[in-house]
Order: structure tokens, then sequence, then C-alpha cells
């Protein structure tokens, strides 16, 4: 059995909001942008207490994104936020030219990623968006699991010098990582170590996989969990080393399987150490209105998917 416990359950996006409020009280050179969202985002306690260190951009993500790279050059880190869907597809040409391209110190909060929007439907739920940020050179993409590794996350990208892309969600999901747990960049956390398969899980998908990992116990099957909060830049040498171990690997997402995080590492393996890999994540298919839950079992990301997918990856071996 895993050794982690859902808190209470709290939503990603607030992990983001109360981590932007406390970089306000903790870093004069924090500024935010949001585009007719903040209470969405939960910027509103950033609003209130630094009223001159917020802007409203209205419908206008375009502007938005150019006016954070500008405040770049007088030294100020800019957090702009808006959903996933508008942070990615509506202002990709920006993103690319004036922060990617230009290497500025923007960094980019997109809630509501992935299919657990719900019932706004396809149109606003973007499963393409971590294959167009890993894409930009220079791109930091992170995804992270819980409340607590949302709000870790947002203070730690404030650090960093550099653009980022963090990603989060709407629903209230399980909060289960250590409130004190140190965020870095780019290093993958063991959750539960294993023999027989690898399963590389982000996002809302890291805790589907630990249950899964004890529905696979009680059948014989000693699964290792690994949480790739880090999509860009990947931590190789964790994801090498289980694999080695393993033989075969799982990765899961709530994402578009095709330009997602599975491929990265698919991309990774196939140079090093080719091995059996399945991919739990949404078939090449836009998503459709529904409540998460709902949606997370029509697309098939959840701890059953992952189940199945991991016995079919043993299976090659």
């Amino acid at each position: 059995m895993t050794k982690y416990i859902d808190s209470g359950k709290n939503d990603t996006r607030s992990g983001f909001g109360d981590g932007l409020t406390e970089l306000g009280q903790e870093n004069e050179n924090v500024i935010a942008f949001c585009a007719d969202l903040t209470p969405s985002l939960k910027m509103g306690p950033f609003a209130k207490n630094h009223p001159e260190r917020f802007f409203q951009a209205g419908i206008a993500e375009a502007n938005m994104v150019g006016m954070a790279a500008g405040s770049t050059i007088g030294g100020k880190i800019p957090f702009i936020g808006t959903f996933a869907a508008f942070a990615t597809g509506r202002v990709y040409d920006q993103i690319r030219q004036s922060v990617a391209y230009s290497n500025k110190n923007v960094k980019i909060a997109a809630s509501h990623a992935g299919v657990t929007l719900g019932e706004d439907g396809a149109t606003h739920q973007i499963l393409e968006d971590i294959g167009l940020m890993k894409m930009l050179p220079g791109m930091v993409v992170i995804n992270p699991c819980d409340y607590n590794q949302t709000k870790a996350a947002t203070k730690a990208i404030a650090e960093y010098v550099g653009p980022v892309y963090l990603r989060f969600g709407r629903p209230k999901v399980a909060n289960f990582t250590p409130a004190d747990q140190k965020f870095e960049i780019g290093k993958a956390l063991m959750l539960n170590e294993g023999t027989d398969v690898t399963i590389l899980a982000t996002g809302h998908l890291v805790w589907e996989a630990l249950i899964a990992t004890e529905e696979l116990e009680a059948k014989g099957v000693s699964a290792e969990v690994i949480n790739i909060h880090t999509i860009k830049p990947l931590d190789l040498p964790a994801v090498l080393k289980s694999v080695a171990k393993t033989g075969c690997v799982v990765t899961a997402e709530e994402h578009n399987v095709m330009g997602g995080f599975g491929e990265s590492v698919a991309r990774e393996l196939m140079q090093v150490n080719p091995v059996p890999q399945e991919f739990v994540g949404v078939n090449d298919s836009f998503g459709m209105s529904g409540t998460p839950a709902q949606l997370m079992d029509k697309y098939e990301l959840n701890a059953k998917a992952i189940v199945a997918a991991a016995q079919k990856a043993i299976s090659r071996k």
C-alpha cells in the first residue's frame, strides 16, 4: 500500500492563487496580469493587496502577453493568468515571438487545463497545450499534481529566470503531497518503488497512478510510480534508472497522447533504452461537456486505465 493520504480535496488553481499571494508579500518585483478571469485564477487577494502591481488586461490576451514581456525589461517578474486554452492557443504567436524567442522572464499561469475543466466543453478544454509549449525552445513546462505542489511550484518559478508554462486545473482533487516539500524544477519525485512496471504520471493523473498501484499490488504486480511534475526539462536520469529496473513503462497524462508528455518519454527511451510503453491519455480527440469525473471516466484517464496499461506493458516484455 502507498503511504500517501488525501489530506482534503482542494483545487490546484487555489494553490496558484495562494502561492501568488505569498509571492506578492515576499518579492516586490512580482507583478500580475489577468485577462478578465481574476476570480477563476484565484488572483483576487494579490490584486487587493497590491493594486499597483496588478493589471487587468480584459479579454485581450495577446496584449497581456506583450505587456508582460515588456515589463521584464525593467526587472519585473510578471505572472499572466487565464484559462489554458487562451494562454496557449489564442496567443501562441505572441508567446513564441515576445516571450520564448526573446527569452523573457514571463510566467504563464494556465488554469482550467484538460477535460477536468468540465461543463464548459470542448472549446475550452485544451488538450494540446503541453505540446505547444514544450516545443518552444527555452520554455519550461510544469504540471503539478495537487494544491500543495502547485503552490510550491508557483513560488519556485518566481526564482527561476526564464519563461515558464505552469499548468493547473479547476476541480477539487486529492491533496496528498507534503505542504513543506521543496519544489525543484526538473527533478522528478519517487512516490512508490516497484520492480515490475514504471508508471510515470503528471498532473491529475498522479493520484490515479497511486490508486492504480494499490490495485496492481493486490494482483501481485509491483509498480513504481514517479511524479513527473516538470515535463520540460524532463528528469531523464530518474526515468532511465527506473525503466532499467522494471523493463517497461506507462505514461499517464490529462492531455492528447499526440505531442504530449508520453511522446517526450518515448523519444528519450528510443535513443537509449527502448522498452514496451503504454500511453494513458486522450487519443486524438477533442473533449465534450460533462462533469470532471464523467469526463475522466469517458476518456479513460483513471486508475482503471492505468492498471490495464500496466498489465499490457508487462505482457509485452
